[in-house]
């Protein structure tokens, strides 16, 4: 099984918001690239973002601080990775780390054609990954539940 990755860089001032802390937009980058690096690490080619869910903004990240992306995979389908991305910062000086944010997101691995191509499987071995699988699938169940919610605003009359 291949290692989760761990991206560390400091918050910029070009990444500031109007309340003076880092915009949620930049986060928002910032876990698609990891959780892109993650996803061709594992499959060894290119993939590409299609979901992302249920992000969570527990903490502000403050401009300076340092800040590290933690990646795992949690789920593998036949063409699918879902993977769990965790936000964490820290002011230089001291040891502990924030928890700032949390989503799962889902990338698929394409061939040139842009074709989902297969991918090697993920299978848990510790109790904290078979929980991590679970959860992974417990979400697929409510995405279906909140597709199936959506499908009605997703073609708007007259268009």
């Amino acid at each position: 099984m291949k290692e989760p990755l761990t991206f560390r860089f400091l918050a910029e001032p070009t990444d500031v918001n109007f309340g003076g802390k880092v915009h949620g937009g930049a986060v928002m980058k910032w876990i698609d690239q990891a959780g892109y690096a993650s996803a061709v690490n594992w499959c060894g080619g290119y993939a590409v973002t299609v979901y992302v869910g249920g992000i969570r903004f527990y903490n502000p990240i403050h401009i300076g601080y340092l800040v590290e992306i933690r990646t795992r995979i949690i789920y593998t389908g036949k063409t699918s990775m879902h993977i769990a991305v965790d936000v964490f910062s820290k002011p230089l000086e001291t040891e502990v780390f924030i928890h700032n944010t949390h989503c799962v997101i889902i990338f698929v691995s394409v061939n040139e054609e842009g074709k989902p191509k297969p991918i090697p499987a993920y299978i848990p071995k510790t109790e904290e990954e078979i929980r991590l699988e679970s959860y992974a699938k417990k979400l697929m169940e409510l995405r279906q539940g909140i597709e199936k919610e959506m499908e009605p605003y997703l073609n708007p009359v007259g268009q």
